[in-house]
């Protein structure tokens, strides 16, 4: 097996069988398996999903979900590609994309995994398919929208062209193409971050092993997140800035002070609460 395809469902028929259609609506070069999670959705979607798709997916039915991490390793516990795709239910993939990864990482041996141009329903990039690793300062930058002409502090990589190929830190969790030889050495998705944060500590295990991560901006999928200004579930927000502080503490709590660890954990909490308040009035959908 060539590529093993891993997609996470959590009430989304709709939204996942698009996304696998879109994977089945092309011819390919190699041969690819699909793995669908259904991370216990408690609606009939994985029934409608086993229904529409038959033997062309292969299902896993989770019994309670503990995360899109945990999740996704389920799949990737018994996938049997020589590179592994993690793909969000709610992405859209163009044609040629997977061909042209799956060239570019056969040519290219030391890298560990690849991303592609990730574009929003609006048209605008998904800024998060080319990251450089969060850090005390470019957070502060980035969480406080302090706008920063030096590329050290660029947490976004604003500068770099969305059109062409480059190495960078880290890609996002909905589209990571990754070798599974890499994966064997790092190991899979850490399973404490529930959702969210799980790219970025993966993609930093993948690098600090000694591949690289490349951004693949000539290939793209869309990406169909949710908008900004919804009102979001108390439970994702909190999600959210609970993984900066595990992110934080796994990798950088030891490079720095006592203080410099107090203001930081401060700092995420104040503004977790912060957020939650606010999203109180904001309206539902």
């Amino acid at each position: 097996m060539d590529l093993s395809i891993v997609i996470v469902n959590y009430q989304t028929f709709e939204l996942t069988r698009n996304t696998v259609n879109s994977i089945l609506e092309y011819e390919y070069p190699f041969s690819y398996e699909i793995l669908v999670v259904d991370n216990a959705s408690g609606d009939d979607s994985l029934a409608k999903l086993q229904d529409y798709f038959k033997d062309r997916v292969k299902f896993i039915a989770s019994t309670e979900n503990n995360g899109f991490a945990a999740g996704n390793n389920q799949a990737l516990r018994i996938a049997a590609g020589k590179y592994v795709l993690l793909l969000n239910s709610d992405t859209i993939v163009w044609e040629n994309t997977l061909e042209d990864i799956y060239d570019y990482m056969e040519s290219h041996n030391d890298v560990g995994a690849c991303g592609c141009r990730v574009i929003l329903e609006n048209g605008e990039l998904d800024k998060a398919c080319k990251r450089s690793f969060p850090n005390v300062k470019n957070s502060f930058f980035r969480l406080f929208h302090i706008p920063t002409n030096s590329k050290d502090n660029d947490y976004n990589l604003d500068d770099l062209p969305d059109d062409e190929i480059y190495e960078i830190d880290c890609l996002t969790g909905a589209f990571m193409f990754m070798r599974a030889e890499a994966l064997d050495k790092v190991g899979f998705l850490d399973e404490t971050f529930f959702m969210y944060g799980e790219d970025i500590d993966l993609c930093y295990r993948i690098k600090h092993e000694g591949w690289k991560i490349i951004y693949y901006g000539k290939s793209k999928i869309t990406h169909l997140k949710g908008a900004s200004s919804k009102k979001q579930k108390s439970k994702l927000i909190y999600e959210f800035y609970r993984a900066m502080y595990v992110y934080y503490k796994k990798h950088h709590a030891n490079e720095n002070s006592f203080i410099v660890n107090i203001v930081v954990y401060l700092g995420i909490t104040l503004l977790c609460i912060l957020k939650l308040f606010l999203n109180l009035f904001k309206k539902k959908d």
